[in-house]
């Protein structure tokens, strides 16, 4: 198994020893998700994080009419989970699936939690790498207050520059928070610096 991807991500944040990693691994599942299969579905409760090394996952809400509100796309080397549902044990909000055949690694709280009491380091990670979602959640959240769609979707071409060809323009709409006629429309008028 290569587990390189996931230990490369990590290093971004601390350095392991082979022993750490050995350990780390040890928890590790791997799995393949056909595309549109589910990993979460609403109403469950997550017990897991996933880090994706090929393919796409994504996050998202389904409101009393049934429109979908993504919240996250997660491509290869991002982690995603339905934080609240893992922390708190409730039945999660948001679904997660794949939006094309994605291969991924996860790891459960209960491993995660006593990784996290044998190694700190991994205490150190997990919190780094939720300082890092917590930001990235918090400058989303001002620019759907402030900025237009055109510079919403700017900023979503930048932070997800590898999906821009590949994703159906519903899903891409859904996360800036448009309309797909209107990001259509958009896109034929307007060219994205």
């Amino acid at each position: 198994m290569d587990y390189a991807p996931i230990l490369n991500n990590i290093a971004k944040y601390v350095t392991l020893t082979e022993e750490e990693e050995i350990y780390f691994t040890s928890f590790l599942h791997y799995k393949k998700v056909k595309r549109k299969q589910y990993l979460l579905e609403a109403g469950d409760v997550n017990t897991k994080i996933s880090f994706v090394t090929n393919g796409c996952l994504r996050s998202y809400a389904v409101d009393k009419n049934g429109g979908e509100h993504v919240l996250q796309f997660a491509p290869p080397g991002w982690w995603i989970v339905d934080m609240r549902s893992m922390l708190t044990h409730e039945p999660a909000r948001l679904n997660i699936d794949a939006i094309e055949e994605t291969e991924l690694f996860y790891i459960l709280k209960a491993d995660l939690d006593a990784l996290q009491l044998k190694y700190p380091k991994f205490e150190r990670f997990g919190r780094m790498l939720a300082e890092n979602a917590m930001a990235t959640y918090q400058h989303r959240q001002i620019d759907n207050m402030i900025l237009n769609a055109i510079e919403r979707y700017s900023n979503f071409c930048t932070l997800y520059p590898s999906l821009i060809l590949s994703l159906p323009q519903k899903q891409v709409a859904s996360y800036i928070g448009v309309t797909p006629e209107f990001l259509s429309k958009m896109l034929n008028t307007v060219v994205i610096k």
